[in-house]
């Protein structure tokens, strides 16, 4: 089975020509996909009959299926629930905000990385996401709200750069300006810091931002809250971000979940200011969100802000990241851990 909305223009194209339909009928599939963001082969309307049939028997036509929805009563974000072909769950979230509205996208089922406050790590990795797997958690919130996305982050579930090729391929697809015509200057990518990947990436040339989840000013703390730390030291995984800055001009972001007592001190404030001085970079300072599965406490209003101060004195461009959706569940992989449970005991019961 082909996976039509996982390909790329010009395969898309050649594909159409080898199930004997003219070339033109390439676009117009590529245009119902990507522009019209249609749910099924039957709303394409100006396809014959027979091809939309062609298409049904022989392709894979990924539209995800709505499970659930959290609404914030607070701010409005709103927290999706996606049923894949095979039975999984994924999550999205869409945030809205003055400049427009913001969509989080998972990128695997699960993940193996391990980091030590992350709900999505804990059942370990189930499989990769294909890019249209990817691409429709955009398109199926798009549907549901009728409301038009302008920035796309890769943070949810998942480790990015583990799924690399199909993130690629994702990126490329969604930019295409024959089709969704996202601005790449609009799209982030979240890394733990994959090294060898993150160089790949910056090859490729483009305006992304890439931002390195770094939640620690050195070595030994990263150590303690992510395991990818004994892979890759602290330092490899800064001179990667200051490659993909050397090669693209973008600056990096770098998030940093603050955890009472663990990286929060005034001493890891001027540390971390040491390890990325004379980088073109931003701060995201994040209080942790806590998880039941875990002990970790959230920094106290006063120490998060404390701790953006001394990096500002020390010439540091710093954010604390608005808190959005506090009231439903609100970290990555909650909502999908919820449903797990609930399907898992009405299996038992």
């Amino acid at each position: 089975m082909v996976d039509i909305k996982s390909m790329e223009y010009y395969d898309l194209i050649k594909y159409v020509t080898e199930i004997g339909e003219k070339s033109f009928r390439g676009k117009q599939l590529f245009q119902w996909m990507h522009v019209h963001k249609v749910a099924s082969i039957d709303e394409m309307t100006n396809l014959s009959k027979d091809m939309r049939q062609k298409l049904s028997v022989n392709c894979i036509f990924t539209a995800l299926d709505q499970v659930d929805c959290q609404i914030s009563k607070e701010d409005g974000t709103r927290k999706y629930l996606f049923a894949l072909e095979d039975g999984n769950v994924v999550e999205s979230v869409l945030m809205r905000y003055k400049h427009g509205n913001s969509v989080c996208v998972s990128s695997q089922v699960g993940c193996r990385m391990g980091c030590r406050f992350c709900a999505s790590t804990l059942d370990g990795l189930e499989r990769n996401l294909t890019p249209a797997e990817i691409m429709d958690q955009i398109y199926a919130i798009e549907r549901d709200t009728g409301e038009k996305v302008s920035n796309v982050v890769v943070m949810g579930t998942g480790e990015p750069m583990d799924n690399y090729d199909n993130i690629l391929t994702f990126i490329k697809i969604i930019c295409d300006e024959r089709g969704a015509n996202f601005s790449q200057r609009n799209i982030t990518v979240s890394t733990c810091g994959i090294v060898p990947k993150i160089k790949e990436l910056a090859e490729e040339k483009l305006q992304i931002t890439l931002a390195l989840s770094l939640h620690a000013p050195n070595q030994q703390k990263r150590l303690e809250l992510m395991p990818i730390a004994n892979k890759y030291d602290i330092h490899e995984a800064i001179d990667a971000c200051k490659y993909y800055f050397d090669k693209t001009g973008r600056r990096i972001t770098f998030e940093y979940s603050l955890v009472a007592g663990v990286n929060d001190s005034d001493e890891d404030a001027m540390e971390l200011s040491n390890l990325i001085k004379g980088i073109n970079c931003h701060v995201n300072l994040i209080p942790v969100n806590p998880i039941k599965e875990r002990d970790y406490v959230q920094s106290s209003n006063e120490a998060v802000l404390a701790f953006k101060n001394k990096l500002e004195k020390y010439g540091i461009n710093v954010t604390i990241r608005r808190e959005m959706g506090r009231d439903i569940d609100g970290a990555c992989g909650q909502l999908r851990r919820k449903h797990i449970s609930k399907e898992q005991k009405g299996r038992t019961s």
